[in-house]
């Protein structure tokens, strides 16, 4: 008599759940490795203001140009993405990007230095939509605004990194050779990821959008109004990021090693706080909620960083605010592909994050000048606070704007029955 064969129901699920948890690990450690070269520029502008002997306006002409390339390179890597898959476009923007950044600590003229960065910026816009796409294609829908968090747990757990040994390392090394090893160690993670991750196959046929298609979703308000959203919010995050280190240095009298100690424990806070808003946007199953508690906190906290004189009351807005920075990212990012659909990802991601990298755009130059022109950065934060209140009108538009397209979407099944 044959005895009936080994249970193996559990079996295939083992290699479907390695291949998860290692293309999830190695998206969110690219982005750790990354983030040591994107954020070091912002921390170590002190030092690399003086070694170009630039302005601050100057300065802004830097962070600019690396935006200007990575938010018109959105839309395309959002379209490719969904066409071709996203594993190949975000390890050619890794490394592209890394290659660069090493090419950077080599230069010493301004504008070789912005030409560098207009470069890196196209290849940067590569990996963001497609990280977002292999993120959520492993998670269930339920779970996505969760998965779409966990990309920017990754960069500002890089930026805690880079924030603790960045300074020590700069002051040791000088920032070139700090820069360059940040570089090297972004390439080596490009190329293990090229080995050892998994894109999630498709599960259906006809998945690929049609250019007709693609043009068809700029027809739907609510991706706009996420995409104005987007605007505020990236103008946000650039003023807070790019523009700290220089503002605790240079108007507050901190030191680089201070200065880069209050960064990582900015970036300490802010990196479970995606998570957390991801986790709560799902449990709470309302993303505009969260966006627009999360604006108005920022409004507030804006205006206070320029505002309080000592300080202990300082770092506990620094800290306040960067629990909030990014803590409705991913439910901002999910309410497109929510109501749109899942294949829509890479597209909807390009084209809201195309919005926000313009707000980041005019907000590194415009603060720059504000600088130099006032001699502090306090209207240009107040100013934030202004556009953070717009968020908040913005996210009660959205709010309206979701519920009638779901329940729009739920009368289809009730008709279909009758």
């Amino acid at each position: 008599m044959n005895s009936p064969p080994p249970a193996a129901s559990a079996h295939p699920a083992r290699p479907h759940d390695r291949e998860r948890i290692t293309s999830v690990t190695l998206v969110v450690l690219c982005q750790i490795f990354h983030m040591l070269t994107f954020s070091g520029i912002a921390l170590l502008l002190p030092l690399i203001r003086a070694d170009l002997q630039i302005s601050f306006s100057q300065a802004g002409i830097l962070a600019a140009a690396v935006t200007l390339t990575y938010a018109i390179g959105q839309i395309p890597a959002g379209y490719l993405s969904d066409r071709f898959g996203p594993k190949r476009l975000f390890f050619i923007g890794l490394i592209g990007w890394s290659v660069l950044s090493l090419g950077l600590g080599l230069v010493h003229s301004f504008w070789l230095a912005v030409i560098n960065q207009l470069a890196a910026g196209a290849f940067r816009a590569l990996p963001f939509a497609p990280g977002l796409s292999l993120l959520t294609a492993w998670f269930p829908p339920e779970r996505r605004a969760t998965a779409i968090s966990l990309y920017m747990v990754g960069g500002f757990g890089g930026t805690v990194v880079l924030s603790l040994i960045g300074p020590l390392l700069a002051n040791y090394l000088g920032w070139r050779p700090t820069f360059i090893g940040f570089a090297i160690i972004g390439i080596a993670s490009a190329l293990v990821f090229r080995a050892l991750a998994t894109e999630k196959a498709r599960t259906h046929t006809g998945s690929h959008m049609s250019m007709l298609e693609t043009l068809r979703l700029f027809q739907h308000r609510i991706l706009w109004v996420c995409s104005a959203i987007q605007f505020v919010r990236f103008s946000v995050v650039t003023a807070f990021n790019f523009w700290l280190p220089s503002l605790l240095v240079a108007d507050r009298g901190f030191s680089l090693p201070a200065a880069g100690l209050v960064t990582a424990m900015s970036a300490a806070f802010t990196a479970p706080s995606n998570a957390l808003g991801g986790y709560v946007s799902d449990r709470l199953k309302n993303p505009p909620l969260v966006i627009g508690g999360s604006l108005a906190v920022l409004a507030c906290t804006s205006t206070l960083l320029v505002v309080v004189e000592s300080v202990p009351a300082l770092l506990l807005v620094i800290a306040v605010g960067s629990v909030f920075l990014q803590f409705y990212f991913g439910p901002l990012f999910y309410v497109p592909m929510e109501v749109l659909g899942q294949r829509t990802a890479g597209m909807t991601t390009g084209f809201s994050n195309l919005f926000a990298n313009i707000g980041g755009l005019l907000t590194a130059y415009t603060l720059g000048i504000v600088r130099d022109q006032a001699g502090a950065f306090t209207w240009g934060f107040v100013g934030i606070s202004a556009l953070c209140l717009a968020g908040v009108a913005l996210s009660v538009v959205l709010a309206r704007m979701r519920n009638r397209a779901l329940a729009a979407r739920s009368e289809v099944p009730k008709r279909t029955q009758a």
